[in-house]
Parts: structure tokens; C-alpha cells; sequence
């Protein structure tokens, strides 16, 4: 069964950096979903049991779903060229 979280609006100035999800009881799987509103892009942080942390930049105008294993935190972080606005949804799962 799946749960869906509620949507949330982003607006981060320039090397702006903030969590989003937290599950640091052994982390969950889950699908992450960014929408990049803003004219700057935006880096998605996603941290895993075991695994490397992994960066994707999200461009501006454009969006990202991933699904992933075992997640532990997902993080959005803004470039120094600047501020970004959109939002970001996840749903957790036992996929």
C-alpha cells in the first residue's frame, strides 16, 4: 500500500539547502517527485541505507520522478546562481 504525502511549495534563495523527507528509522522505499518552477535549477539530494548520496539536477522549467530504495532523506538544494521555486511530493511503499 502506498502513501502519498502531501505536496509541498518550495521557495529557496540562492545555496539554499533544506530536507524534505526524513526516515532515519532504516529508511523506506518511496517515489520523489520535483517540479521546477523557479528560472534557476535546483539539485535533488537523495540520501539511502547503504548507499552513495546521489545529486540530480532538476533544470528550470522541468520536473523529475525517481523511485528508490530505502530512503533516508530527500533534500532539495538551490545552485549559487540562484533562487528556485516549485514543489516537491513523495510517496512512501513496499514496492
Amino acid at each position: 500500500m502506498a502513501i502519498l504525502l502531501p505536496q509541498q511549495f518550495y521557495a529557496l534563495a540562492a545555496s539554499v539547502g533544506k530536507s524534505y523527507y526524513e526516515n532515519l528509522a532504516g529508511g523506506t522505499n518511496a517515489s520523489i517527485t520535483v517540479n521546477n518552477f523557479g528560472p534557476f535549477p535546483v539539485d535533488l539530494v537523495v540520501t539511502r541505507v547503504n548507499a552513495p548520496v546521489i545529486t540530480y539536477l532538476v533544470p528550470a522549467g522541468n520536473s523529475l520522478t525517481l523511485s528508490v530504495d530505502l530512503l533516508l532523506v530527500a533534500a532539495l538544494l538551490t545552485t549559487p546562481a540562484g533562487a528556485s521555486t516549485g514543489t516537491i511530493q513523495i510517496a512512501t511503499s513496499d514496492f
